[in-house]
């Protein structure tokens, strides 16, 4: 059973969760030629019976849940950081804790063996951000989940553990302080400026054009001008357009072809690469989080997904201070990424 600690020192919270350890660590192996074979593999079509009983699927008309005939799965961690089953407790104190509450979900992202998104098609994209949103929509109606953490893992050095595509969903009884720390600010711009932090950035960003890698109905693509990853890129709109639970299938049908087309891009240029993805969730319970940030949250969020090439380790001084070094410019970074579009 894990522990959600909070640090005093720092202001922020650890989660101690021994049952991570026992994860398989056999990601990064293809690198050397070595492929886990797809009757080996527990994300597989044909293996369902390797996982947990499903949540939540996509699937062919009248297949089964927990058989063949699925386009995207979702199952319960089995190596959880949290757990829906935990006692939902918060014991104060100078050690103050939450007992392990929480919701850690594992998207298999697709049938098929495929270790990279860049080998999706768009409509597996399209599939993949359905899932996305039907699980966040669910999870928000337990009152009990302030903060939903939505993110991927591609490759060793970003973390993954398993070659198959998957993504991974935590549902926390609190919001992490960067997090809290970075909706506060944009409810501050948004109260003096009548207008969303990220929209302005993107005006900005427009304006320059040195930083725009691509552009697709509503959705911009471009390094940030503090781009902390060499390659980041962020995509996003200027207008309020919901959030990943409540995103329009039109709007997903219009980011899934530029989210594909910035990924191959940067394959291209970068070959094969290792990366995060993170999709913005704001807030989701009032709780102690301040009441008019989220009553306002889509006036000033916008539903935004940040890609974090790991090209380089971070080191001591990234970690002790939380400064990151970025040997690339994001000016040229953009510049080789619409290259590649080109090219």
């Amino acid at each position: 059973m894990s522990d959600i600690r909070h640090d005093r020192v720092h202001g922020s919270h650890v989660i101690i969760a021994p049952e991570r350890l026992h994860r398989p660590h056999c990601y990064g192996v293809e690198e050397k030629g070595e492929i886990t074979r797809e009757e080996h593999c527990p994300f597989c079509e044909g293996n369902e019976s390797m996982t947990p009983p499903e949540i939540f699927s996509i699937r062919e008309k009248d297949s089964l849940p927990n058989e063949k005939g699925w386009k995207t799965r979702v199952v319960p961690n089995l190596y959880k950081a949290v757990q829906i089953e935990a006692p939902y407790e918060h014991h104060y104190g100078f050690f103050e804790r939450w007992e392990g509450f929480g919701a850690h979900e594992l998207i298999i992202d697709t049938p098929e063996h495929h270790t990279s998104i860049t080998q999706w098609s768009e409509r597996a994209v399209v599939q993949w951000l359905q899932t996305l949103r039907a699980r966040v929509s669910d999870l928000r109606k337990d009152e009990r989940i302030a903060y939903i953490s939505l993110f991927k893992n591609e490759g060793s050095e970003a973390g993954a553990s398993q070659h198959h595509c998957h993504t991974q969903l935590i549902g926390l009884p609190i919001v992490p302080k960067l997090l809290r720390e970075r909706y506060q600010r944009s409810f501050t711009y948004y109260k003096d400026k009548s207008c969303a932090l990220l929209e302005s950035e993107i005006e900005q960003e427009e304006a320059s054009n040195e930083r725009i890698v691509a552009k697709h109905g509503d959705f911009t693509a471009y390094c940030p001008y503090a781009s902390a990853y060499p390659f980041e890129v962020i995509i996003s709109s200027k207008k309020a357009l919901g959030q990943i639970d409540t995103l329009h299938d039109e709007k997903i049908a219009e980011v899934a072809p530029l989210l594909l087309d910035i990924l191959k891009n940067m394959k291209k240029q970068l070959g094969c690469f290792t990366f995060n993805l993170s999709i913005s969730t704001p807030p989701l319970q009032v709780k102690d989080f301040e009441y008019d940030i989220l009553t306002h949250r889509d006036e000033m969020c916008r539903f935004s997904i940040r890609i974090m090439p790991r090209l380089y380790h971070m080191a001591g001084f990234e970690v002790s201070t939380g400064i990151m070094i970025n040997p690339v410019a994001p000016e040229h970074a953009a510049k080789l990424l619409r290259e590649s579009k080109n090219g």
